[in-house]
């Protein structure tokens, strides 16, 4: 699904992209670097998407992708059904400065109202 490499060999980039997937579905909103948030945003805007659709095929889908069934759950049922007349855009990406260690750009990436 993703095509920056984000540093990482195939296996961890996607196992990474996948559990920030997750995460951002589940609590709405996070904070990550740039490049990370905008490959996020990508992935998350198709589950939305898939959620949006809301078949039997969708949900299989969304389930081959997001590791907790509890997060499809509320895909299908509360996040899905908030964007039923948006036609995309379903997220916000707002920089944050830089991280203090290393000096990369941080940003927060959060579901839209």
């Amino acid at each position: 699904m993703s095509y920056r490499k984000l540093g990482r060999r195939t296996n961890h980039r996607r196992a990474l992209l996948r559990n920030l997937a997750t995460t951002l579905l589940r609590l709405g909103r996070m904070e990550t670097t740039e490049t990370r948030a905008s490959e996020v945003q990508r992935i998350s805007e198709k589950l939305i998407t898939l959620g949006k659709r809301g078949d039997l095929h969708a949900r299989r889908q969304a389930l081959s992708y997001i590791f907790d069934e509890d997060v499809v759950t509320k895909l299908f049922t509360e996040i899905a059904p908030k964007y039923k007349n948006r036609e995309g855009g379903y997220t916000r990406i707002m920089k944050s400065g830089v991280r203090r260690g290393d000096a990369a750009p941080q940003a927060i990436i959060e579901l839209v109202e």
